[in-house]
């Protein structure tokens, strides 16, 4: 059950809140009676038909704000006096940060360190989740999973940044967030590849799949052997909500780092995860493998150990990778539809956090 006595009437901003996940975020936050405030870039947006699908303008009252610009957010962040902050806006994307590898490094590590010193000027602040991703890990490609004291890394622009996000975080959790009040805390999350109703970013395997069927096109998959933690966006942000009550009631002994992944069983290889959703879509195979040369860099095999969020948060994924796609692919089918997809999100949060 989402803690609605916790949540309702907590003033809570969070940035990139037009994304994929900031949305769905906002929106459940917003079921429970919190008062939010977004933060995010027009200029990189590349996900507002979700956003804009959700009237999730009329819940977050956005603000255009480029994290990059420190005087801005510092604005932002005394007028509204924020009770939690989650922090999401990123450049999200691998293959886009081989092109833009300056604006990636720019946004995921100058930007976090302007929120951070946002959060550090502001009193007002219970709890930040600073969301970073599971490929910040060194991945060695092994077939286990990465626990949350395995080396940071990454082989790409993408991963190299949020590792680098990764560092920041720790290093402000030491300098500057360990003796404050009890009641506070700033911890990272990680989380693996995050599926579900709305996402429409470029590059990601269930919004090329929507397109290529609602298109009558063959789907090209680029490494279909590769294996991620796939799961529905509703996991990692039960997760979060965790972790920001827990840093609320415990401070300190709940900060740190926390995966959130799917059980070991739900990691699937991309063809399968794709042909899946495509019997759940009720269409043939419509799926063409299409050869890696000359493609950037992009990881096998990677996975996450969930044992420290078992043990320590007593929290646990609940819609395996079957139910995550089955939900995920009606709500594709609502939006092509034209249907109302605010009462389908709706339902699929109640249906979630009610399981």
């Amino acid at each position: 059950m989402i803690n609605n006595l916790f949540w309702k009437n907590k003033r809570v901003l969070i940035t990139g809140d037009t994304g994929f996940k900031g949305s769905w975020l906002a929106f459940v936050l917003n079921k429970a009676g919190a008062k939010i405030q977004g933060v995010s870039s027009s200029v990189y947006d590349n996900n507002l038909k979700f956003y804009e699908s959700l009237s999730v303008n009329k819940i977050s009252n956005t603000i255009d704000c480029d994290i990059r610009d420190q005087q801005l957010l510092g604005k932002v962040f005394r007028d509204f006096k924020p009770e939690f902050v989650f922090h999401l806006a990123a450049q999200p994307l691998v293959r886009e940060s081989y092109l833009n590898p300056v604006i990636t490094y720019d946004i995921n590590v100058m930007g976090t360190i302007n929120i951070l010193e946002a959060i550090r000027n502001c009193s007002s602040i219970n709890a930040a989740i600073m969301v970073t991703t599971d490929k910040c890990y060194e991945n060695n490609e092994w077939e286990w999973g990465y626990r949350e004291n395995e080396p940071i890394g990454g082989h790409d622009p993408y991963s190299s940044s949020k590792g680098c996000a990764e560092l920041l975080i720790k290093s402000y959790q030491k300098s500057f967030f360990t003796d404050l009040k009890a009641e506070f805390g700033v911890s990272s999350v990680r989380a693996g590849n995050v599926i579900g109703g709305g996402d429409f970013s470029k590059d990601r395997l269930i919004p090329d799949i929507y397109k290529a069927i609602t298109q009558n096109k063959n789907l090209f998959l680029r490494n279909p052997l590769s294996t991620r933690p796939w799961q529905h966006v509703l996991e990692p942000i039960s997760g979060y909500l965790k972790v920001a009550e827990d840093l609320c009631e415990r401070g300190s002994i709940a900060q740190g780092s926390w995966n959130f992944g799917p059980h070991i069983s739900d990691i699937r290889t991309v063809n399968e995860v794709s042909e899946l959703f495509c019997k759940s879509w009720g269409v043939k195979n419509i799926i063409e493998h299409k050869s890696v040369e000359d493609q950037p860099h992009e990881a096998h095999s990677l996975s996450l150990d969930i044992s420290k969020a078992f043990f320590s948060l007593d929290w646990r994924p609940r819609w395996n990778v079957e139910n995550a796609i089955n939900e995920t692919a009606k709500w594709y089918k609502a939006y092509s539809k034209k249907k109302d997809v605010r009462h389908i999100t709706s339902e699929q949060i109640e249906k979630y956090f009610s399981g």
